[in-house]
């Protein structure tokens, strides 16, 4: 029976897990390389059943009064001319712009602070090593401390480190779409009032929000490219490259890249996703980027690795700690939703990274008149069906070993 639990990786999968594993009565170890919670971060989202997750989680008020409350989004020409606007009550809060949106560092937090001093934490360390014996896996830590555990958890993001370790290089389940990005923060010049502004060129994009209560902004920048292109170790190579790859961009573009080597948040990555024939080998399971990274342009990251800590835990708890029987339901009912919002961020893509002129015109006046049209819900009845894909079970009640 699985009742001791280790999770690596603490931004959103592994501490939603750990609140939900301890509410079945599981002991829970997260370890975090970073010397403590990562603050800040990008914008991400909680669209269709996620949303249900974190109410049954019992988080859903700590949520929503973390939110960055982006009232909408605008989308602007090179003289920030508002050409179009899309605000975040339409379409349900599932729209663009998203009801619940809010920065990775915040609802991170969230979860640490529901499992604050009934999980413990390991910050500063990490897996070096990982060992089945059958019975139990053994865990050896960067630190140099050598512990076993019932199962293993890797939800360390899209570089999963635990999926290096027992499934392989990450190489052989990275697919790349073809896009570059990074995101960092900037000073609030444009005086965002909970807003957020978007520019494009033909295969460059920008975008500017306000966050930390309209005192600073969140800039991001997307640039064609892949993970061949790019030394992910080189920090100062990435924004080398991106200045270069933007250097012919207007609107805001010009003063953000002066703003790039004063950002102490700067991110650059891939626009990836992860695909696997199985996300657990033995007593080791992968949750959320590290197992199906879905990529920025599906928008459903956060969901997903929300939805698939509830649906984990719950199978556990479900499976009386038979951690092949809850590893198999785990996969049966998440795999489906998977593959549907994999494939919506894959034409996303598509849809949205223009490569000419045209593109970009048609590209914007659709976005433009999807707020005036009084079909808009049934032309996006597609993405509605994806974020609403799954169903949840109800694991309430259930205990460890009930």
């Amino acid at each position: 029976m699985v009742t001791n639990v280790l999770i690596s990786g603490a931004s959103i999968a592994g501490p939603a897990l750990a609140h939900c594993l301890r509410r079945y009565g599981f002991a829970v170890t997260v370890v975090e390389r970073a010397p403590a919670l990562r603050p800040g971060g990008q914008a991400v989202d909680l669209r269709g059943v996620s949303k249900e997750a974190v109410r049954r989680m019992g988080l859903e008020a700590q949520v929503r009064a973390a939110r960055t409350n982006t009232r909408g989004m605008s989308i602007v020409d090179r003289n920030n001319k508002r050409i179009g606007e899309m605000r975040a009550d339409m379409l349900g809060g599932d729209g663009l712009i998203a009801e619940i949106e809010i920065l990775r560092g915040d609802i991170s937090e969230v979860f640490y602070r529901a499992t604050e001093g009934e999980v413990e934490y390991l910050f500063g360390d990490q897996i070096t090593a990982i060992h089945e014996t059958g019975e139990c896996v053994e865990v050896t830590f960067a630190s140099g401390a050598v512990r076993t555990f019932d199962i293993v958890v890797g939800a360390d993001g899209l570089h999963s480190g635990v999926r290096a370790l027992v499934f392989g290089p990450e190489s052989e389940f990275l697919r790349d779409l073809g896009r570059l990005g990074a995101f960092f923060t900037v000073p609030n010049r444009l005086d965002l009032d909970n807003w957020m502004l978007v520019y494009s060129e033909p295969k460059c994009s920008a975008t500017l929000r306000s966050v930390r209560d309209n005192q600073a902004a969140m800039a991001t920048v997307s640039i064609p490219g892949t993970r061949a292109d790019y030394d992910y170790r080189d920090t100062a190579g990435q924004k080398a490259m991106l200045r270069q790859e933007l250097s012919h961009v207007g609107w805001e573009v010009p003063w953000l890249l002066e703003k790039l080597d004063g950002a102490d948040d700067f991110y650059f990555d891939s626009s990836s996703q992860v695909e696997m024939d199985t996300w657990s080998r033995g007593r080791v399971v992968l949750l959320g980027d590290a197992a199906f990274c879905s990529s920025p342009s599906s928008g459903q990251g956060t969901s997903l690795a929300v939805v698939g800590a509830y649906i984990l835990a719950g199978e556990l708890a479900a499976a009386r700690g038979d951690h092949r029987a809850a590893f198999t339901a785990y996969e049966r009912r998440m795999r489906p939703w998977v593959a549907a919002n994999q494939k919506m961020g894959r034409d996303n893509i598509k849809r949205f990274a223009a490569d000419n002129r045209f593109e970009l015109w048609l590209q914007n006046q659709i976005l433009r008149a999807l707020p005036y049209l009084p079909g808009k819900k049934l032309m996006l009845r597609g993405m509605f069906k994806v974020i609403n894909g799954i169903e949840l079970p109800d694991y309430a009640g259930l205990t460890v070993g009930a």
